[in-house]
Protein backbone atom coordinates (compact mmCIF):
# COMPACT_ATOMS: atom_id res chain seq x y z
CA UNK A 1 0.00 0.00 0.00
CA UNK A 2 2.57 2.60 0.92
CA UNK A 3 4.65 1.29 -2.33
CA UNK A 4 1.62 1.93 -4.49
CA UNK A 5 0.83 5.23 -2.91
CA UNK A 6 4.29 6.29 -3.37
CA UNK A 7 4.95 5.30 -7.03
CA UNK A 8 2.55 7.98 -7.95
CA UNK A 9 4.44 10.79 -7.46
CA UNK A 10 7.65 9.05 -9.91
CA UNK A 11 4.88 10.27 -13.08
CA UNK A 12 7.61 11.73 -15.69
CA UNK A 13 10.75 10.30 -13.66
CA UNK A 14 9.86 6.62 -14.59
CA UNK A 15 12.28 6.43 -17.89
CA UNK A 16 15.40 7.74 -15.45
CA UNK A 17 14.26 5.05 -13.02
CA UNK A 18 14.34 2.34 -15.71
CA UNK A 19 17.54 3.28 -17.22
CA UNK A 20 19.32 3.82 -14.12
CA UNK A 21 18.81 0.21 -13.20
CA UNK A 22 19.52 -1.03 -17.13
CA UNK A 23 23.09 0.82 -16.91
CA UNK A 24 23.30 -0.85 -13.43
CA UNK A 25 22.91 -4.23 -15.41
CA UNK A 26 25.25 -3.37 -18.10
CA UNK A 27 27.84 -2.04 -15.84
CA UNK A 28 27.33 -5.70 -13.29
CA UNK A 29 28.11 -7.40 -16.84
CA UNK A 30 30.83 -6.08 -17.81
CA UNK A 31 32.91 -6.15 -14.30
CA UNK A 32 31.58 -9.49 -14.11
CA UNK A 33 33.45 -10.72 -16.95
CA UNK A 34 36.95 -8.71 -16.50
CA UNK A 35 37.95 -11.82 -13.70
CA UNK A 36 37.56 -14.07 -16.74
CA UNK A 37 39.96 -12.17 -18.83
CA UNK A 38 42.25 -11.36 -16.47
CA UNK A 39 42.37 -15.14 -15.43
CA UNK A 40 43.03 -15.63 -19.72
CA UNK A 41 45.80 -12.88 -19.28
CA UNK A 42 47.42 -14.77 -16.28
CA UNK A 43 47.97 -18.36 -17.78
CA UNK A 44 48.73 -16.17 -21.31
CA UNK A 45 51.92 -15.24 -18.91
CA UNK A 46 53.33 -18.64 -18.92
CA UNK A 47 53.53 -18.67 -22.89
CA UNK A 48 56.09 -17.26 -25.20
CA UNK A 49 54.07 -14.63 -26.98
CA UNK A 50 53.25 -11.24 -26.23
CA UNK A 51 50.24 -11.25 -28.76
CA UNK A 52 47.81 -13.27 -26.59
CA UNK A 53 48.91 -10.69 -23.75
CA UNK A 54 48.11 -7.61 -25.43
CA UNK A 55 44.76 -8.81 -27.02
CA UNK A 56 43.59 -9.84 -23.82
CA UNK A 57 44.45 -6.20 -22.13
CA UNK A 58 43.06 -4.54 -25.09
CA UNK A 59 39.79 -6.67 -23.92
CA UNK A 60 40.53 -5.53 -20.66
CA UNK A 61 40.15 -1.85 -21.69
CA UNK A 62 37.35 -2.04 -23.57
CA UNK A 63 35.12 -3.75 -20.62
CA UNK A 64 36.99 -1.45 -18.44
CA UNK A 65 35.34 1.74 -20.38
CA UNK A 66 32.30 -0.06 -20.94
CA UNK A 67 31.95 -0.21 -17.46
CA UNK A 68 32.74 3.43 -16.90
CA UNK A 69 30.30 4.45 -19.39
CA UNK A 70 27.78 2.75 -17.56
CA UNK A 71 28.25 3.40 -14.28
CA UNK A 72 28.78 7.04 -15.10
CA UNK A 73 24.90 6.99 -16.69
CA UNK A 74 23.70 5.05 -14.19
CA UNK A 75 24.83 7.86 -11.29
CA UNK A 76 22.96 10.58 -13.86
CA UNK A 77 20.10 9.02 -14.30
CA UNK A 78 19.54 7.81 -10.26
CA UNK A 79 19.88 11.35 -9.60
CA UNK A 80 17.32 12.43 -11.85
CA UNK A 81 15.10 10.02 -10.81
CA UNK A 82 15.85 10.59 -7.05
CA UNK A 83 15.40 14.58 -6.79
CA UNK A 84 12.55 14.50 -9.26
CA UNK A 85 10.42 11.42 -7.54
CA UNK A 86 11.31 13.64 -3.73
CA UNK A 87 10.43 16.99 -5.79
CA UNK A 88 6.90 15.45 -6.71
CA UNK A 89 6.50 14.16 -2.86
CA UNK A 90 6.86 17.35 -1.98
CA UNK A 91 4.91 19.04 -4.24
CA UNK A 92 1.71 16.18 -3.85
CA UNK A 93 2.19 16.38 -0.11
CA UNK A 94 1.97 20.48 -0.06
CA UNK A 95 -0.91 20.36 -2.79
CA UNK A 96 -3.40 17.46 -0.53
CA UNK A 97 -2.31 19.67 2.88
CA UNK A 98 -3.87 22.40 1.15
CA UNK A 99 -7.05 20.51 0.92
CA UNK A 100 -7.13 20.03 4.91
CA UNK A 101 -9.70 21.28 7.22
CA UNK A 102 -8.14 22.73 10.83
CA UNK A 103 -9.00 19.78 12.33
CA UNK A 104 -6.85 17.52 10.02
CA UNK A 105 -3.73 20.01 10.71
CA UNK A 106 -4.32 19.88 14.40
CA UNK A 107 -4.76 16.25 14.18
CA UNK A 108 -0.81 15.81 12.22
CA UNK A 109 0.53 19.54 13.94
CA UNK A 110 1.83 21.82 12.21
CA UNK A 111 5.53 20.46 12.77
CA UNK A 112 4.76 16.72 12.19
CA UNK A 113 3.98 18.10 8.51
CA UNK A 114 7.34 20.29 8.42
CA UNK A 115 9.26 17.30 9.42
CA UNK A 116 7.44 14.99 6.68
CA UNK A 117 8.35 17.16 3.87
CA UNK A 118 11.74 17.73 4.83
CA UNK A 119 13.65 14.68 7.04
CA UNK A 120 11.23 12.23 5.62
CA UNK A 121 10.98 13.02 2.08
CA UNK A 122 14.76 13.64 1.61
CA UNK A 123 15.45 9.62 3.60
CA UNK A 124 12.92 8.55 0.66
CA UNK A 125 15.06 10.03 -1.79
CA UNK A 126 18.27 8.79 -0.37
CA UNK A 127 16.65 5.51 -0.42
CA UNK A 128 15.45 5.82 -3.91
CA UNK A 129 18.11 6.36 -5.36
CA UNK A 130 20.17 3.28 -3.70
CA UNK A 131 17.32 1.04 -4.40
CA UNK A 132 17.44 1.82 -8.37
CA UNK A 133 20.97 1.90 -8.09
CA UNK A 134 22.69 -0.61 -5.57
CA UNK A 135 19.42 -2.85 -4.58
CA UNK A 136 19.85 -3.64 -8.43
CA UNK A 137 23.47 -3.48 -8.39
CA UNK A 138 24.46 -5.50 -5.43
CA UNK A 139 22.42 -8.57 -6.26
CA UNK A 140 22.98 -8.50 -9.96
CA UNK A 141 26.40 -8.37 -9.33
CA UNK A 142 26.08 -11.53 -6.15
CA UNK A 143 24.33 -13.61 -8.71
CA UNK A 144 26.70 -12.90 -11.81
CA UNK A 145 29.74 -13.52 -9.79
CA UNK A 146 28.15 -16.77 -8.28
CA UNK A 147 27.58 -17.82 -11.78
CA UNK A 148 31.01 -17.10 -13.05
CA UNK A 149 32.25 -18.88 -10.12
CA UNK A 150 30.34 -22.05 -10.79
CA UNK A 151 31.39 -21.70 -14.46
CA UNK A 152 35.41 -21.79 -12.97
CA UNK A 153 34.48 -24.25 -10.24
CA UNK A 154 31.16 -25.61 -9.08
CA UNK A 155 33.27 -27.09 -6.00
CA UNK A 156 34.76 -24.40 -4.57
CA UNK A 157 31.33 -22.06 -5.49
CA UNK A 158 29.60 -23.91 -3.34
CA UNK A 159 31.44 -21.76 -0.48
CA UNK A 160 29.98 -18.30 -1.42
CA UNK A 161 26.48 -20.24 -1.86
CA UNK A 162 26.55 -21.29 1.91
CA UNK A 163 27.62 -17.84 3.08
CA UNK A 164 24.69 -16.18 1.66
CA UNK A 165 21.79 -17.78 3.71
CA UNK A 166 23.81 -16.51 7.14
CA UNK A 167 24.31 -12.89 6.30
CA UNK A 168 20.33 -12.50 4.90
CA UNK A 169 19.37 -14.17 8.58
CA UNK A 170 21.39 -11.59 10.31
CA UNK A 171 20.57 -8.68 8.35
CA UNK A 172 16.58 -9.66 9.15
CA UNK A 173 16.86 -9.96 12.25
CA UNK A 174 18.71 -6.77 13.18
CA UNK A 175 16.00 -4.65 10.50
CA UNK A 176 13.19 -6.41 12.85
CA UNK A 177 14.85 -5.53 16.33
CA UNK A 178 15.98 -1.61 14.85
CA UNK A 179 12.75 -0.47 12.96
CA UNK A 180 10.75 0.06 16.07
CA UNK A 181 13.43 2.63 17.07
CA UNK A 182 13.19 4.79 14.16
CA UNK A 183 9.28 4.59 14.51
CA UNK A 184 9.85 6.46 18.27
CA UNK A 185 12.80 8.82 17.11
CA UNK A 186 10.67 10.23 14.24
CA UNK A 187 8.26 10.91 16.92
CA UNK A 188 10.63 12.51 19.13
CA UNK A 189 11.40 14.77 15.52
CA UNK A 190 8.05 15.65 15.20
CA UNK A 191 7.99 17.31 18.79
CA UNK A 192 11.33 18.93 18.66
CA UNK A 193 10.44 20.58 15.31
CA UNK A 194 7.45 21.75 17.34
CA UNK A 195 9.50 23.56 19.51
CA UNK A 196 11.42 25.17 17.44
CA UNK A 197 8.71 26.26 15.87
CA UNK A 198 7.22 27.70 18.90
CA UNK A 199 9.89 29.17 20.20
CA UNK A 200 10.55 31.17 16.51
CA UNK A 201 6.88 32.24 16.69
CA UNK A 202 6.95 33.40 20.02
CA UNK A 203 10.61 34.71 20.33
CA UNK A 204 9.29 37.90 21.28
CA UNK A 205 7.54 36.57 24.77
CA UNK A 206 10.72 34.64 25.34
CA UNK A 207 13.00 37.96 25.13
CA UNK A 208 10.62 39.38 27.35
CA UNK A 209 10.50 37.18 30.15
CA UNK A 210 14.27 35.74 29.61
CA UNK A 211 13.55 32.83 29.27
CA UNK A 212 16.05 31.80 26.79
CA UNK A 213 18.30 29.69 29.37
CA UNK A 214 15.33 27.80 29.76
CA UNK A 215 14.01 27.26 26.35
CA UNK A 216 17.98 26.57 25.60
CA UNK A 217 17.45 23.92 28.21
CA UNK A 218 14.25 22.16 27.16
CA UNK A 219 15.81 21.86 23.39
CA UNK A 220 19.24 20.23 24.55
CA UNK A 221 16.64 17.70 26.42
CA UNK A 222 15.15 16.56 23.46
CA UNK A 223 17.84 16.60 21.26
CA UNK A 224 20.14 14.31 23.57
CA UNK A 225 16.99 11.99 23.77
CA UNK A 226 17.05 11.88 20.33
CA UNK A 227 21.29 11.55 20.29
CA UNK A 228 20.61 8.81 22.65
CA UNK A 229 18.07 6.90 20.39
CA UNK A 230 20.07 7.34 17.27
CA UNK A 231 23.13 5.87 19.28
CA UNK A 232 21.39 3.13 20.55
CA UNK A 233 20.40 1.97 16.71
CA UNK A 234 23.96 2.71 15.23
CA UNK A 235 25.77 0.65 18.35
CA UNK A 236 23.14 -2.46 16.85
CA UNK A 237 23.43 -1.43 13.01
CA UNK A 238 27.53 -1.71 13.64
CA UNK A 239 27.07 -5.40 13.99
CA UNK A 240 26.44 -5.71 10.17
CA UNK A 241 29.86 -5.07 8.81
CA UNK A 242 31.70 -6.98 11.68
CA UNK A 243 29.38 -10.33 10.54
CA UNK A 244 29.74 -9.52 6.59
CA UNK A 245 33.40 -9.21 7.59
CA UNK A 246 33.73 -12.46 9.81
CA UNK A 247 31.83 -14.77 6.63
CA UNK A 248 33.13 -13.18 3.40
CA UNK A 249 36.64 -13.15 4.61
CA UNK A 250 36.67 -17.20 6.19
CA UNK A 251 34.93 -17.58 2.63
CA UNK A 252 37.88 -16.37 0.93
CA UNK A 253 40.52 -18.13 3.01
CA UNK A 254 38.65 -21.56 2.59
CA UNK A 255 38.82 -20.74 -1.26
CA UNK A 256 42.34 -19.62 -1.51
CA UNK A 257 43.29 -22.63 0.50
CA UNK A 258 41.11 -25.10 -1.17
CA UNK A 259 41.97 -23.70 -4.52
CA UNK A 260 45.90 -23.55 -3.59
CA UNK A 261 45.25 -27.02 -2.30
CA UNK A 262 43.50 -28.55 -6.06
CA UNK A 263 46.67 -26.35 -8.11
CA UNK A 264 48.82 -28.32 -6.28
CA UNK A 265 47.17 -31.77 -6.31
CA UNK A 266 46.30 -31.73 -9.75
CA UNK A 267 48.93 -29.73 -11.08
CA UNK A 268 46.97 -27.27 -12.54
CA UNK A 269 44.79 -29.72 -14.33
CA UNK A 270 41.20 -28.74 -12.16
CA UNK A 271 41.76 -25.20 -11.68
CA UNK A 272 44.72 -23.35 -13.15
CA UNK A 273 46.42 -20.39 -11.05
CA UNK A 274 44.71 -17.61 -13.61
CA UNK A 275 41.62 -19.40 -12.20
CA UNK A 276 41.98 -18.96 -8.97
CA UNK A 277 42.52 -15.45 -9.35
CA UNK A 278 39.47 -15.22 -11.04
CA UNK A 279 38.02 -17.09 -8.07
CA UNK A 280 39.53 -14.42 -5.00
CA UNK A 281 38.17 -11.55 -7.76
CA UNK A 282 34.29 -12.82 -7.11
CA UNK A 283 34.70 -13.44 -3.67
CA UNK A 284 35.65 -9.65 -3.19
CA UNK A 285 33.10 -8.66 -5.51
CA UNK A 286 30.59 -10.42 -3.67
CA UNK A 287 31.93 -8.63 -0.62
CA UNK A 288 31.75 -5.58 -1.65
CA UNK A 289 27.56 -6.07 -2.82
CA UNK A 290 26.96 -7.78 0.68
CA UNK A 291 28.50 -4.56 2.21
CA UNK A 292 26.71 -3.01 -0.51
CA UNK A 293 23.61 -4.87 0.37
CA UNK A 294 24.17 -3.70 4.00
CA UNK A 295 24.62 -0.07 3.39
CA UNK A 296 21.29 0.25 1.75
CA UNK A 297 19.48 -2.58 4.39
CA UNK A 298 20.28 0.77 7.10
CA UNK A 299 19.01 3.35 4.43
CA UNK A 300 15.71 1.30 3.37
CA UNK A 301 14.87 0.80 7.08
CA UNK A 302 15.00 4.28 7.86
CA UNK A 303 13.51 5.54 4.96
CA UNK A 304 10.61 2.86 5.64
CA UNK A 305 8.78 4.49 8.82
CA UNK A 306 9.55 7.99 6.80
CA UNK A 307 7.86 6.12 3.38
CA UNK A 308 4.71 5.53 5.69
CA UNK A 309 4.50 8.82 7.22
CA UNK A 310 4.65 10.52 3.55
CA UNK A 311 1.98 7.75 2.59
CA UNK A 312 -0.33 8.92 5.56
CA UNK A 313 -0.23 12.18 4.22
CA UNK A 314 -0.72 11.76 0.58
CA UNK A 315 -3.10 9.15 1.26
CA UNK A 316 -4.82 10.98 3.85
CA UNK A 317 -8.66 12.57 2.65
CA UNK A 318 -10.27 15.57 4.40
CA UNK A 319 -12.36 15.57 6.55
CA UNK A 320 -14.15 18.25 4.67
CA UNK A 321 -14.44 17.78 0.67
CA UNK A 322 -16.49 19.67 -1.83
CA UNK A 323 -19.97 17.48 -2.51
CA UNK A 324 -20.23 16.37 -6.34
CA UNK A 325 -21.93 18.94 -8.59
CA UNK A 326 -21.94 21.62 -5.38
CA UNK A 327 -23.67 24.46 -5.96
CA UNK A 328 -21.54 27.51 -7.06
CA UNK A 329 -24.36 30.02 -7.07
CA UNK A 330 -24.47 31.80 -3.81
CA UNK A 331 -28.04 34.03 -3.56
CA UNK A 332 -26.99 36.31 -0.91
CA UNK A 333 -25.07 36.94 2.40
CA UNK A 334 -28.17 35.39 5.07
CA UNK A 335 -26.96 33.19 7.45
CA UNK A 336 -28.85 31.18 9.38
CA UNK A 337 -27.74 28.86 12.39
CA UNK A 338 -30.37 26.25 12.65
CA UNK A 339 -30.02 24.27 16.16
CA UNK A 340 -25.77 23.68 15.35
CA UNK A 341 -24.09 22.31 17.99
CA UNK A 342 -20.27 21.19 17.07
CA UNK A 343 -17.57 19.38 19.12
CA UNK A 344 -13.86 19.56 17.67
CA UNK A 345 -13.57 15.75 17.82
CA UNK A 346 -16.04 12.80 18.43
CA UNK A 347 -13.61 12.16 21.67
CA UNK A 348 -14.32 15.49 22.73
CA UNK A 349 -16.47 15.56 26.41
CA UNK A 350 -18.06 18.76 26.13
CA UNK A 351 -19.49 20.90 22.74
CA UNK A 352 -17.64 24.06 21.94
CA UNK A 353 -20.78 24.99 20.88
CA UNK A 354 -24.33 23.91 22.01
CA UNK A 355 -27.83 24.56 20.34
CA UNK A 356 -27.11 27.51 18.23
CA UNK A 357 -30.46 28.98 16.57
CA UNK A 358 -29.91 32.76 14.79
CA UNK A 359 -30.99 34.59 11.72
CA UNK A 360 -28.71 37.01 10.28
CA UNK A 361 -30.39 38.97 7.18
CA UNK A 362 -28.47 39.78 4.29
CA UNK A 363 -27.12 43.03 4.07
CA UNK A 364 -27.20 43.53 8.13
CA UNK A 365 -24.77 44.01 10.66
CA UNK A 366 -24.06 41.31 13.76
CA UNK A 367 -21.97 42.05 16.76
CA UNK A 368 -20.81 39.23 18.65
CA UNK A 369 -19.37 39.89 22.37
CA UNK A 370 -17.93 37.30 24.26
CA UNK A 371 -15.06 36.47 27.16
CA UNK A 372 -12.46 34.86 26.09
CA UNK A 373 -13.25 30.84 25.15
CA UNK A 374 -16.78 31.61 24.50
CA UNK A 375 -16.44 29.87 20.87
CA UNK A 376 -16.67 33.21 19.21
CA UNK A 377 -14.72 32.69 16.67
CA UNK A 378 -15.59 28.39 16.51
CA UNK A 379 -19.19 29.67 15.96
CA UNK A 380 -17.91 31.88 12.29
CA UNK A 381 -15.66 29.40 11.14
CA UNK A 382 -18.28 27.26 10.61
CA UNK A 383 -19.73 29.80 8.26
CA UNK A 384 -16.82 29.10 5.51
CA UNK A 385 -16.97 25.89 6.65
CA UNK A 386 -13.70 25.42 7.80
CA UNK A 387 -15.41 22.95 10.33
CA UNK A 388 -18.57 21.04 9.91
CA UNK A 389 -21.39 21.03 12.50
CA UNK A 390 -22.00 18.25 14.89
CA UNK A 391 -25.23 18.49 15.04
CA UNK A 392 -27.90 20.57 13.27
CA UNK A 393 -27.07 22.97 9.74
CA UNK A 394 -25.44 26.07 8.91
CA UNK A 395 -27.18 27.86 6.09
CA UNK A 396 -25.41 30.53 3.87
CA UNK A 397 -28.12 32.19 1.03
CA UNK A 398 -31.31 29.67 2.24
CA UNK A 399 -28.43 26.39 1.46
CA UNK A 400 -26.81 24.21 3.90
CA UNK A 401 -22.89 24.83 3.47
CA UNK A 402 -22.18 21.15 3.21
CA UNK A 403 -24.28 21.71 -0.29
CA UNK A 404 -22.17 24.27 -1.93
CA UNK A 405 -18.63 23.73 -3.86
CA UNK A 406 -15.75 24.66 -0.96
CA UNK A 407 -14.18 27.44 -3.40
CA UNK A 408 -17.30 28.93 -4.33
CA UNK A 409 -18.01 29.51 -0.69
CA UNK A 410 -15.31 30.84 1.30
CA UNK A 411 -14.90 32.97 -2.37
CA UNK A 412 -17.84 34.59 -1.11
CA UNK A 413 -17.15 34.60 2.73
CA UNK A 414 -14.06 36.57 3.86
CA UNK A 415 -12.47 36.40 7.12
CA UNK A 416 -10.18 39.46 8.81
CA UNK A 417 -8.23 37.40 11.91
CA UNK A 418 -7.07 38.82 14.62
CA UNK A 419 -3.92 37.38 14.19
CA UNK A 420 -3.92 39.03 11.10
CA UNK A 421 -0.92 37.35 8.52
CA UNK A 422 0.78 39.40 5.45
CA UNK A 423 3.19 37.35 3.16
CA UNK A 424 6.75 38.61 1.53
CA UNK A 425 5.91 40.67 -1.08
CA UNK A 426 4.66 44.08 -1.80
CA UNK A 427 1.67 45.97 -0.45
CA UNK A 428 0.39 45.43 -4.40
CA UNK A 429 0.80 41.74 -4.10
CA UNK A 430 -0.29 41.23 -0.27
CA UNK A 431 -3.66 42.92 -1.79
CA UNK A 432 -4.13 40.86 -4.54
CA UNK A 433 -3.98 37.62 -2.58
CA UNK A 434 -8.15 39.17 -2.32
CA UNK A 435 -8.15 39.09 -6.01
CA UNK A 436 -5.29 38.57 -8.47
CA UNK A 437 -6.78 40.37 -10.96
CA UNK A 438 -7.34 43.78 -8.61
CA UNK A 439 -6.24 46.67 -11.09
CA UNK A 440 -4.52 49.13 -8.97
CA UNK A 441 -7.77 51.39 -8.91
CA UNK A 442 -9.67 48.90 -6.82
CA UNK A 443 -6.38 48.38 -4.38
CA UNK A 444 -6.52 52.37 -3.95
CA UNK A 445 -10.51 51.96 -3.16
CA UNK A 446 -10.33 49.11 -0.67
CA UNK A 447 -7.03 50.59 1.54
CA UNK A 448 -9.07 53.98 1.63
CA UNK A 449 -12.28 51.80 2.85
CA UNK A 450 -9.69 50.45 5.44
CA UNK A 451 -8.02 53.62 6.34
CA UNK A 452 -5.14 51.85 5.53
CA UNK A 453 -4.28 54.30 2.39
CA UNK A 454 -3.40 57.34 5.00
CA UNK A 455 0.20 55.64 6.01
CA UNK A 456 0.50 53.40 2.82
CA UNK A 457 1.09 57.02 1.19
CA UNK A 458 4.03 57.90 3.29
CA UNK A 459 5.88 55.13 2.56
CA UNK A 460 8.65 56.17 -0.15
CA UNK A 461 7.28 53.34 -2.55
CA UNK A 462 3.52 53.87 -1.32
CA UNK A 463 2.11 50.54 -2.45
CA UNK A 464 5.48 49.07 -3.91
CA UNK A 465 6.67 49.06 -0.33
CA UNK A 466 8.05 45.58 0.42
CA UNK A 467 6.63 43.40 3.60
CA UNK A 468 8.34 41.53 5.59
CA UNK A 469 7.47 37.70 6.16
CA UNK A 470 4.76 38.19 8.71
CA UNK A 471 4.53 41.83 8.27
CA UNK A 472 7.21 42.46 10.35
CA UNK A 473 7.90 46.20 9.26
CA UNK A 474 4.57 47.41 9.79
CA UNK A 475 2.67 47.71 12.86
CA UNK A 476 0.02 45.70 14.28
CA UNK A 477 -3.00 48.38 13.50
CA UNK A 478 -1.16 48.81 9.93
CA UNK A 479 -1.50 45.38 9.51
CA UNK A 480 -4.78 44.67 10.69
CA UNK A 481 -5.71 47.53 8.15
CA UNK A 482 -3.48 46.33 5.54
CA UNK A 483 -5.74 42.49 6.00
CA UNK A 484 -9.09 44.70 5.96
CA UNK A 485 -8.31 45.93 2.51
CA UNK A 486 -7.13 42.70 1.13
CA UNK A 487 -10.53 41.24 2.30
CA UNK A 488 -12.32 43.99 1.08
CA UNK A 489 -10.76 43.00 -2.55
CA UNK A 490 -12.71 39.53 -2.47
CA UNK A 491 -16.19 41.52 -2.70
CA UNK A 492 -17.29 38.78 -0.91
CA UNK A 493 -21.55 37.99 0.49
CA UNK A 494 -20.24 38.17 4.27
CA UNK A 495 -17.59 40.18 5.52
CA UNK A 496 -16.13 38.71 9.07
CA UNK A 497 -14.18 40.60 11.50
CA UNK A 498 -13.17 38.40 14.16
CA UNK A 499 -11.70 41.03 16.77
CA UNK A 500 -9.91 42.11 13.54
CA UNK A 501 -9.50 46.01 14.61
CA UNK A 502 -8.64 45.60 18.70
CA UNK A 503 -5.17 47.06 17.23
CA UNK A 504 -6.14 50.07 15.81
CA UNK A 505 -7.55 53.16 17.86
CA UNK A 506 -11.47 53.41 18.61
CA UNK A 507 -11.77 56.49 15.91
CA UNK A 508 -10.04 54.65 12.98
CA UNK A 509 -12.68 51.96 14.33
CA UNK A 510 -15.49 54.00 13.72
CA UNK A 511 -14.06 55.11 10.23
CA UNK A 512 -13.88 51.90 9.00
CA UNK A 513 -17.50 50.95 10.22
CA UNK A 514 -18.76 53.81 8.44
CA UNK A 515 -16.78 53.55 5.49
CA UNK A 516 -18.55 50.15 5.60
CA UNK A 517 -22.10 50.74 5.84
CA UNK A 518 -21.61 53.21 3.14
CA UNK A 519 -19.87 51.68 0.70
CA UNK A 520 -20.41 48.17 0.94
CA UNK A 521 -24.31 47.98 2.27
CA UNK A 522 -25.21 44.85 0.61
CA UNK A 523 -22.55 42.47 1.86
CA UNK A 524 -23.64 40.90 5.81
CA UNK A 525 -21.07 42.03 8.12
CA UNK A 526 -20.35 39.98 11.31
CA UNK A 527 -17.80 41.78 13.79
CA UNK A 528 -16.69 39.56 16.54
CA UNK A 529 -15.33 42.41 19.35
CA UNK A 530 -13.94 42.80 23.09
CA UNK A 531 -15.05 46.43 22.43
CA UNK A 532 -18.80 47.61 23.31
CA UNK A 533 -17.78 50.31 20.92
CA UNK A 534 -17.05 48.26 17.89
CA UNK A 535 -20.19 46.84 18.05
CA UNK A 536 -23.25 49.13 19.57
CA UNK A 537 -23.98 50.09 15.69
CA UNK A 538 -24.86 47.04 14.99
CA UNK A 539 -28.65 45.94 13.75
CA UNK A 540 -28.49 43.00 16.24
CA UNK A 541 -25.74 42.25 18.81
CA UNK A 542 -25.33 38.76 20.93
CA UNK A 543 -23.51 37.44 23.48
CA UNK A 544 -21.74 34.58 24.06
CA UNK A 545 -21.00 32.41 27.42
CA UNK A 546 -19.71 28.63 27.08
CA UNK A 547 -20.86 28.10 23.77
CA UNK A 548 -24.30 29.25 23.68
CA UNK A 549 -26.09 32.67 22.99
CA UNK A 550 -27.19 34.19 26.52
CA UNK A 551 -28.40 37.75 25.71
CA UNK A 552 -29.14 39.16 21.98
CA UNK A 553 -30.98 42.33 20.69
CA UNK A 554 -29.93 45.85 19.71
CA UNK A 555 -27.55 47.85 21.97
CA UNK A 556 -30.69 49.76 23.78
CA UNK A 557 -32.32 46.22 24.38
CA UNK A 558 -29.09 44.63 26.10
CA UNK A 559 -28.19 47.78 28.29
CA UNK A 560 -31.99 47.77 29.44
CA UNK A 561 -31.52 43.69 29.87
CA UNK A 562 -28.93 44.75 32.90
CA UNK A 563 -27.15 41.12 32.12
CA UNK A 564 -23.61 40.42 30.70
CA UNK A 565 -23.78 43.04 27.84
CA UNK A 566 -24.54 45.79 30.79
CA UNK A 567 -21.57 44.65 32.90
CA UNK A 568 -19.32 44.77 30.27
CA UNK A 569 -20.58 47.99 29.08
CA UNK A 570 -20.37 49.69 32.12
CA UNK A 571 -16.51 48.57 33.38
CA UNK A 572 -15.76 50.20 29.72
CA UNK A 573 -17.23 53.17 30.43
CA UNK A 574 -15.20 53.50 33.85
CA UNK A 575 -12.18 52.99 32.21
CA UNK A 576 -12.84 55.56 29.93
CA UNK A 577 -13.71 57.79 32.19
Amino acid sequence: MVIKTLSKSIREYKKPSILSPIFVAGEVIFECIIPLVMASLIDHMNGSSMQPILKDGLILVILAMCSLFCGRMAAIQAAKAASGFSKNLRKDMFANIQTFSFADVDKFSTSSLVTRMTTDVTNVQNAYSMIIRGMIRAPFMIIFSVVMAFHINAKMSLIFIAILPVLAVALLGIAAFVHPIFVRIFKKYDAMNDSVQENVNGIRVVKSFVREDYEKKRFGRRSEEIRKDFTHVEKILALNSPIMMFAIYLAMLLVSFLGAQTIINTHGSALSTGELSSLITYGVQILASMIMVSMIFVMVIMATESAQRIANVLSYKSTLVSPENGKTEIANGEVVFDHVSFRYSKKAKREALSDISLTIPSGSTLGIIGGTGSSKTTMIQLISRLYDVSEGSVKVGGIDVRDYDLDSLRNQVAVVLQKNVLFSGTIKENMRWGNPKASDDEILKACQLAQADEFIQQFPKKYDTYIERGGSNVSGGQKQRLCIARALLKKPKILIFDDSTSAVDTKTDALIRKAMEEQIPDTTRIIIAQRISSVQDCDHIIVMDKGTIVEQGNHEELLKANGIYREIYDSQTRKEA
